[in-house]
């Protein structure tokens, strides 16, 4: 981070906002995997038991400390709040996306459909749901997206940990699958390594042969 910025917090002013209102089930929703040569895309969607906390800035002491958009966390800090998170949660569901679809249907309606299956996934009919970027095709319940959604809004921010540490878990089992391509360690991504494996062995069958580096 430079030099006198400040790390931006979630809060949980828009969920407030709707528990206020009478909206009981809200639900944030994100996904992760869109950039990777590899694998599938993964979305999580998060429901939380509505609260009136003191101030939109007030986290719950229960509740997990220390959600931020996954980006900004380290692998061990994810996992952590993956635990502490399904601990507290009223409901979680995922959306998954095989690299066949990926390949069939562009990679930002891919997007999409896995974050519409995680909220399709919740056990908990959702009356509102928060997203991350752009409103989900399909959604049987009102929806607010929000660009940055997963750096402001609690609930999309918890969801995008979710969806990071599940997609991180299935990529290292398929590295175990196909040894070659260090899945493990990248995740899917264009690392240089990653790139060198695909020139020395060619494309696995989870790889996306419609993106352009493959």
């Amino acid at each position: 981070m430079a030099p006198g910025t400040r790390r931006v917090r979630p809060t949980l002013s828009q969920e407030r906002r709707l528990w206020q209102q009478g909206f009981w089930a809200v639900a944030g929703v994100d996904e992760v995997g869109i950039g990777p040569l590899a694998g599938p895309v993964v979305a999580a969607a998060v429901m939380f038991p509505a609260q009136q906390p003191a101030s939109d800035i007030d986290i719950p002491a229960a509740w997990p400390q220390g959600v931020r958009d996954s980006k900004t966390l380290t692998a061990t800090a994810r996992q952590r709040l993956d635990a502490d998170i399904r601990r507290v949660a009223r409901a979680i569901g995922l959306g998954l996306v095989e690299v066949e679809e990926i390949d069939r249907i562009n990679i930002y309606q891919t997007g999409l459909k896995a974050m519409r299956l995680a909220v399709e996934g919740l056990d908990l009919a959702p009356q509102q749901v928060l997203v991350d970027g752009r409103q989900v095709p399909g959604l049987a319940c009102p929806q607010t997206a929000f660009i940055k959604g997963d750096r402001d809004i609690f609930s999309i921010a918890a969801a995008s940990i979710i969806a990071k540490v599940h997609r991180d878990r299935l990529m290292i089992e398929l590295d175990a699958r196909y040894p070659h391509y260090g899945f493990a360690r990248h995740k899917g991504y264009a690392t240089a390594a990653h790139r060198a494996a695909l020139r020395e062995f060619g494309p696995c069958p989870v790889h996306r042969r419609s993106f352009r580096l493959v």
